[in-house]
């Protein structure tokens, strides 16, 4: 198994010419005085890719975004954009473009010169650049409101004004610190879609950073899991949360029930750490039918029932004393907050369980 920090971009399709990275990290280490922020990170994100960089605060994952970007030099290791090595060129000598969470628009410009701001400072002719501008609006959906002001805008329209002054400069990768944090729910489930429909129609490569876990497996090809200044997991939506390699994982990527050591032997009567998804657990009156084949079956008690709207979210202590979690359909008989503190049976494949190593230290 490679090295959870080791991570190469997917390989191309047989008999395919191989295809030179859009970005190439190659023992990336960034330190302020004593502390590492990122401690030594191996990287390749492949061109036209939808990438993203979860993690916490704290976590390394900006960083990484800045590094490449060109706002924070490199204390060891490299960056190459496209194959070529710029580790130490400025921020207006790479091929990148920058989308904040604040958006950073001029208030005393319209939305058009907005987008077209970034064309001006290239010497691209008035024409020209109004003409680009006006084409990236409206591949946003925005060529109706570019005489507007930003102050005129809404949250949603603003963010797809930064998105179109970014597009604009045609880069080989765009960078997204947080675009969507300003936003409600609605909007930014909203944004989300439009974000990813947007990446595949222009086919240039997105990185994202967000702290948020379904934001990230909406959006994303391929998901790197930070702590610590470190990459702890790569590797597909699917395959992070289905198969997470580690207890930090599992427990930061969604809801799961972490079985230590002890729990994994009283329960399953196998060493190490496992964890098994709350969707997986399945419910049943006590003592109503013996276990399937290949099926742990535990006697419980149902603690609390919180409803979720299309579903509900089941605490549960085994006659073991081990708590679990359940997400169980919200029209299910044996969930309603009635049954608190009534027996059940909690089922589960052993095929659902997944074996977990310890973090990256």
């Amino acid at each position: 198994m490679p090295h959870p920090t080791s991570a190469t971009a997917p390989a191309p399709a047989p008999g395919a010419a191989p295809q030179v990275p859009a970005i190439s990290l190659r023992g990336l280490r960034k330190h302020f005085g004593d502390v590492a922020a990122v401690d030594g990170v191996d990287l390749d994100i492949a061109d036209g890719e939808f990438f993203s960089m979860l993690g916490p605060s704290g976590s390394g994952k900006t960083t990484v975004l800045r590094l490449v970007a060109g706002f924070e030099q490199a204390s060891e290791g490299t960056v190459l954009l496209g194959g070529v090595d710029v580790t130490r060129a400025a921020p207006f000598e790479r091929d990148v473009h920058t989308v904040f969470q604040d958006y950073a628009l001029f208030p005393h410009m319209s939305v058009l010169d907005n987008v077209a701001y970034g064309l001006r400072v290239r010497g691209l002719g008035k024409k020209d650049r109004r003409q680009r501008a006006q084409q990236a609006l409206d591949t946003v959906r925005l060529g109706h409101l570019g005489g507007r002001r930003p102050t005129q805008l809404s949250g949603g329209q603003r963010q797809r004004v930064a998105l179109a002054r970014a597009i604009v400069l045609e880069p080989r990768v765009l960078l997204l610190d947080e675009p969507l944090g300003a936003l409600d729910l609605k909007l930014r489930e909203q944004m989300q879609v439009e974000l990813k429909q947007l990446q595949r129609d222009l086919g240039i490569t997105f990185v994202f950073v967000t702290h948020d876990q379904e934001e990230a497996l909406t959006l994303s090809d391929r998901i790197a899991v930070f702590d610590a200044g470190r990459i702890q997991q790569l590797g597909t939506p699917r395959d992070i949360y289905e198969h997470p390699t580690s207890a930090y994982v599992a427990g930061f990527v969604g809801t799961t029930n972490l079985l230590t050591e002890e729990v994994s032997r009283q329960l399953l009567g196998v060493d190490g750490e496992h964890a098994i998804r709350p969707e997986r657990l399945r419910l049943t009156p006590a003592g109503s039918e013996p276990p399937a084949s290949g099926e742990v079956a535990l006697g419980a008690v149902v603690v609390e029932t919180i409803y979720l709207g299309s579903a509900n979210r089941v605490h549960l202590r085994t006659h073991d004393g081990v708590d679990l979690v359940a997400l169980e359909p919200s029209d299910g008989r044996l969930t309603d907050p009635e049954h608190r503190g009534d027996s059940v049976t909690v089922r589960f494949a052993r095929a659902d369980v997944v074996a977990l190593s310890p973090a990256t230290s």
